[in-house]
Formats: C-alpha cells, structure tokens, sequence
C-alpha cells in the first residue's frame, strides 16, 4: 500500500506541470543531504510530526533552510495544477473564502497593502519568495557563509505567505484537486507543512485559522 501511495505522489509531481523551475540543492552539500533525509522520510511513510523533528547534531538554519525552499517547490507545483482555473474572473481577490482575504505588499514596489487578483498575487509572492531563496546573503549557499541574524524572522514571512496559497487552492479550487485524484498528495504536502512550522512555532495561531476547521479533521495523528 505504501508502495503505490509513494508510486502515485511521485507519479503526481512529475506529470503535471509546474508553475516555474525548481529551486535545487547542490549536491555534494550539507543542504543537498538534508534535503535527501527529509524526503525519504516522508515518502517512507513515517508519521510526519516525527519526520519534521530536527535530526540530532544538525544545524537548525540549515534545516529551516532545506524546509522553506522544499515548500516553495511544492508549493509551486501545487498551484500549477490549478492555475490554468485560477485568473481574474473566476479568482478576482486573493482571498480564502468570504472571511479571508490577503493584500499585497513587498515595501518596494507595492509600498502599501493593496488588493490583486488572485493570479497576479501568487506570481508575485512566488516571485519575492524566490529572490529570497536566491540571495545568497539571505541564504547562503556555502556553509563557510554565516546565516544571517534575521534567518528565521524572514523564513517566518516566507512560510505565512505560501501558506495562502494553500488557503486559496483549498478553499476555491480542491474540485480541480479532487478531479485528477490528488488530493491525497496535496494533504500530504499540507500536513508536512502544517506540522514543520508547529514544530519550530513558525506561524501564529491567527494566520493558520483560515484552514483550522480542516487542520483539526486532517492531523489527528
């Protein structure tokens, strides 16, 4: 069973189509390893609130480090199957229901809060998100190279905003998930997520609500 389950969450990844390229580790280096670890643990099956925990001698911004950037990914690949239903009719605000919705900001261009699309704010938080993980001053590539003091301060930020994108894709577009039979892989990657930032107190308790009626359903184990 488990075999066919890792078989399908592979097969899901590799058929549909992504959202934009892939962050990779370099292999050969510390991150590269981790990232391995992490994910062979979570194909193998292993109760997930166990595989988050920090493996004993590592360093913890290495791996906050291999989590915000295997997330992206996930993310990213989450919403590609999906964004073809995802535009400025159907998806006017970014938003997670009738309760929720987000505004965007990145203090440069956008100065102030200010309400997009829902397409139009997911390019741009993937595009922020991606000049983050891309910075090496940020996240240093070298392991010669220092994390910065503010590492886990913007790993939080980067964590908050992709988890709207699993708000907005589970509350409007799960019939699309459903409809190519992947919403257990999608829960998968949402309960990876949801125990890792628990784990490590990532998120507040106000920004995981919109999906708290669900969380309380999905990680009962």
């Amino acid at each position: 069973m488990k075999t066919m389950a890792l078989h399908g969450f592979l097969e899901f990844f590799q058929r549909e189509k992504t959202f934009r390229p892939k962050k990779r580790f370099n292999q050969g280096t510390i991150r590269y390893s981790l990232h391995k670890q992490a994910n062979a643990s979570l194909q193998s099956g292993i109760n997930l609130k166990e595989v988050v925990r920090l493996p004993p001698g590592e360093n913890m911004n290495d791996w906050l480090a291999v989590h915000v950037v295997d997330f992206f990914n996930r993310i990213n690949l989450i919403y590609g199957t999906i964004s073809e239903y995802c535009n400025e009719t159907t998806c006017p605000t970014m938003s997670g229901g009738q309760k929720y919705e987000y505004l965007w900001a990145d203090g440069e261009t956008y100065k102030k809060p200010i309400q997009l699309p829902a397409p139009r704010y997911i390019e741009l938080l993937m595009d922020w998100v991606e000049n983050q993980i891309n910075n090496e001053t940020l996240f240093p590539v070298s392991t010669d190279v220092p994390f910065p003091k503010t590492f886990s301060t913007l790993c939080k930020k980067i964590l908050t905003r992709l988890f709207r994108v699993f708000v907005h894709v589970y509350i409007h577009h799960f019939d699309r998930i459903f409809s190519i039979g992947a919403e257990a892989h999608v829960n998968t990657c949402y309960k990876h997520f949801y125990y890792f930032v628990m784990e490590f107190e990532l998120m507040s308790a106000k920004e995981l609500e919109p999906l708290a009626v669900m969380t309380a359903q999905m990680c009962k184990d």
